[in-house]
């Protein structure tokens, strides 16, 4: 693979994987989440957890990596929000 697209691929799962950041800090703040839909939580951790079976089976470290790192945070904002 081209060490430019490589670079592109981490730097769009760095950004991916910290979308929900802001909305954590947000219910943190506010401890309240009344807004947030658990249903699409849920379906992108399902997402979230192909995108990484995926890069296992690819054997590629950055979709694993930035994936277990979206994981991470998905899981805090539901637990948060319940």
């Amino acid at each position: 693979m081209d060490i430019k697209a490589e670079y592109i691929g981490i730097v769009a799962g760095v950004f991916t994987a910290f979308s929900l950041v802001p909305q954590l800090v947000k219910i943190i703040k506010e401890k309240k989440a009344n807004d947030i839909s658990i249903i699409m939580l849920l379906v992108l951790f399902i997402g979230i957890g192909f995108w990484i079976w995926y890069g296992v089976i690819k054997e590629d470290l950055p979709i694993i990596a930035t994936n277990l790192a979206s994981l991470i945070i998905n899981l805090l904002v539901i637990g948060f929000s319940i």
